[in-house]
C-alpha cells in the first residue's frame, strides 16, 4: 500500500470466523474517499464462475446439458463449431480464439455491444485448435455462454443472476456493472501512468459481458463462497462437475490446484482499473478475497500470501 502497488479491500474468513476485513488506499483519489469493506469493485474474470453456475442451474432444470453441442441452440453457428460442446466453452477447450486478443480489440472496447454483436466478432474466425484437444483461455467462450444463458432462459444475463444467485444468497451489493447507472459506493479504477497513478482507460461494460462484467464487494463474495460450497446454489453433483478440472487445472470458471499441499479453488480477474483474486480452500473452509482498484499483480500475490498465513 505504501509503495502504491495496491488499493482495495481484503477479506479472510475461516468458516464464519472473519480474520481480516479491511480497506486500503482510496476508492476515489480525487475526493480522498477511502476503500472499505463496503466498496464495490469490478470483478473482471471472477465473473466466469457465476456464468458457469448459471449454466449448471439451467442443466439442473432440464433446459440444457453441458454435453450438448452449441449448434443445438445456435442452428446458424458456423461449420467450424460443429463439434463444440457447452463443456468445451466452460473449460476453455473450444478452440474459439479470444476476442480480447484481436488486434482491433482496443478500438472495440468503447463501443456499446449486444451479445449478438459480441458473438459476431469471433464467429467466423478459424479455430485455434480442434475442440477438446487443448486448453486456451478464451473470453469468447464465456461471452458465448452468456449468449446461450439469455437464449435458453429467455431472460437477460443480469436478471438471471440477480434472481437465481444474488437475491437468494443475500448478495445485495453485487450486480452487472454499468457505465450510466448510479451505483453507490463504487470504486473508481486506477492504473499506473508515467507520472504516478492515473485514471484507468474507458471500457463500455456491455463488452466484457458474461466473461467479466460483474461488480461486488468482499463481503458478498464471502456469501457466494459460503453459498456455493455450502450447497445453497447447486446440487452436490453439479458442484462436483464445476470443481473438477479438465485440462491445465481448469474446471468450470474456476482453477483447481494444490498450493503448499492444500487444495485451492480460485480465479483472478483483470479489467481497466481493477485486478481481483478470490480463493477458497475447501478443507479449511477458508475464503480469501482481494479486490483492487489499481491495475497490477498485487491482489494475486496478497491472496496467496494471506492464504498461506491463514
Amino acid at each position: 500500500v505504501e509503495k502504491k502497488q495496491f488499493m482495495g479491500a481484503v477479506l479472510v474468513s475461516r468458516g464464519n470466523d472473519i480474520l481480516l476485513d479491511k480497506g486500503y488506499g482510496f476508492a476515489d483519489l480525487e475526493w480522498n474517499i477511502p476503500d472499505s469493506p463496503k466498496t464495490k469493485f469490478r470483478l473482471g474474470s471472477i465473473t466466469k464462475q457465476f456464468t458457469a453456475a448459471a449454466i449448471l442451474l439451467l442443466q439442473e432444470r432440464g433446459k440444457l446439458k453441458v454435453t450438448d453441442l452449441v449448434k443445438k441452440y445456435m442452428p446458424d453457428a458456423p461449420a467450424a463449431w460443429d463439434k463444440i460442446t457447452i463443456f468445451n466453452l466452460l473449460t476453455h477447450t473450444s478452440g474459439i480464439p479470444s476476442f480480447t486478443s484481436f488486434p482491433d480489440y482496443h478500438s472495440l472496447e468503447r463501443i456499446p455491444a449486444t451479445p449478438q454483436k459480441l458473438v459476431a466478432l469471433f464467429r467466423d474466425k478459424p479455430l485455434d485448435f480442434q475442440p477438446g484437444e487443448k486448453w486456451s483461455y478464451s473470453n469468447s467462450g464465456y461471452v458465448l455462454l452468456g449468449y446461450l444463458i439469455e437464449k435458453i432462459s429467455g431472460e437477460s444475463y443480469a436478471k438471471f443472476l440477480e434472481d437465481n444467485i444474488f437475491k437468494p444468497l443475500g448478495m445485495k451489493d453485487s450486480g452487472y456493472d454499468s457505465n450510466s447507472a448510479i451505483i453507490p459506493d463504487r470504486a473508481q479504477g486506477y492504473t499506473r501512468g508515467p507520472d504516478g497513478l492515473a485514471n484507468a482507460g474507458y471500457i463500455n461494460m456491455t463488452v466484457p459481458f458474461s466473461a467479466g462484467g460483474l461488480y461486488s464487494t468482499t463481503g458478498d463474495l464471502l456469501r457466494w463462497e459460503q453459498g456455493l460450497f455450502g450447497g445453497k446454489v447447486l446440487s452436490p453433483e453439479s458442484l462436483k462437475k464445476m470443481t473438477t478440472p479438465f485440462k491445465d487445472n481448469y474446471a468450470f470458471g474456476l482453477a483447481v490446484h494444490t498450493v503448499n499441499g492444500r487444495r485451492v479453488i480460485d480465479h483472478g480477474g483483470g479489467i481497466e482499473g481493477f485486478n481481483t483474486m478470490l480463493a477458497y480452500y475447501p478443507e479449511e473452509k477458508l475464503t480469501v478475497a482481494v479486490l483492487g482498484n489499481l491495475n497490477g499483480q498485487a491482489p494475486q500475490e496478497i491472496a496467496q500470501d494471506l492464504g498461506a498465513l491463514a
